[in-house]
């Protein structure tokens, strides 16, 4: 058995969360932030609570370990999406620097638990670059594709290039259509998510034709999320293993097509903690290590 950071689809070992409890903390504090911070309505915390208990049930079975953040009064209720970040790689972690202001404090957040736990630290991307962990994702051991969207700027991929390159990674630079605008939650893992080495779910009309070329040349099969259950975060799935996927309940044609390419698929509840936050199974997860054979 091997491990790697540099995977998103090889089994889950170890993941980074930030539970509910942590992050929403009250309904205080949600009708506090929800319309500042672009939500579409207000999550119910005793909801939220219970659909988070049920998604981190799911991880539990799997025998991954799980470590936690905890709650920071500085943070907001943003802060249960902590894939955004930071990124794993084999070398350290690389601390993020947000997009969206209202996140700023949430890398260095992150990188005290990081070196409080002896985690080791990469390096940061630092103003004026902008980079979010929801950009990236990464096709092999060494190729890892960036968004360039509103939240991830072309200094923040600079900087990522110049921390990786030189360590044998290939950075494939995805550019992103406007959709939404600046306010609206769009990365990269909104249109994609690999699920095997050879297997991902994409939402193609928001795909760049390259980028998708390159998927096909690469050899991934995709699996087309339709129209009606891309709003419904059917192309945010997060792989616990290959071809075991965990997603958001109420895709079914996304769920029946996963599980023709012989997939498991895991499904939660996520309405508060998901769909109104714009959040999916990937982005409150940061993915640690990785086994493989």
């Amino acid at each position: 058995m091997k491990f790697t950071s540099q995977s998103d689809y090889d089994k889950l070992e170890a993941v980074l969360i930030k539970p509910v409890r942590n992050a929403f903390v009250s309904d205080t504090l949600l009708e506090n932030q929800w319309r500042s911070l672009h939500f579409l309505k207000q999550p119910d915390y005793k909801t939220s609570l219970k659909e988070y208990a049920d998604f981190e049930m799911i991880l539990q079975s799997q025998g991954i370990e799980i470590q936690y953040l905890p709650l920071q009064e500085e943070l907001s209720i943003d802060s249960i999406y902590c894939r955004d970040a930071s990124i794993a790689t084999d070398f350290g972690m690389i601390i993020c620097n947000m997009g969206k202001a209202d996140r700023n404090l949430e890398p260095a957040a992150q990188r005290a638990y990081f070196e409080e736990h002896d985690i080791l630290v990469l390096g940061e991307i630092s103003a004026p670059g902008t980079l979010e962990g929801g950009d990236v994702a990464w096709l092999d051991k060494n190729t890892l594709a960036v968004g360039h969207t509103y939240r991830t700027n072309p200094s923040g991929i600079e900087q990522l290039k110049s921390l990786l390159e030189p360590r044998g990674v290939q950075i494939v630079v995805v550019e992103l259509p406007h959709y939404k605008g600046t306010s609206d939650v769009f990365h990269l893992m909104s249109i994609f998510s690999p699920v095997a080495e050879d297997l991902a779910v994409v939402y193609s009309p928001l795909m760049p034709i390259a980028f998708r070329k390159e998927l096909i040349r690469r050899g991934f099969d995709l699996v087309e999320v339709p129209d009606n259950e891309f709003e419904n975060m059917a192309c945010n799935v997060l792989a616990l293993g290959s071809r075991k996927c965990l997603m958001m309940r109420g895709n079914p044609v996304t769920e029946q097509s996963l599980l023709q390419k012989g997939c498991e698929v895991f499904c939660y509840k996520g309405e508060h903690i998901s769909l109104l936050g714009g959040g999916g199974p990937t982005c409150m997860t940061r993915p640690l290590q990785r086994s493989y054979l």
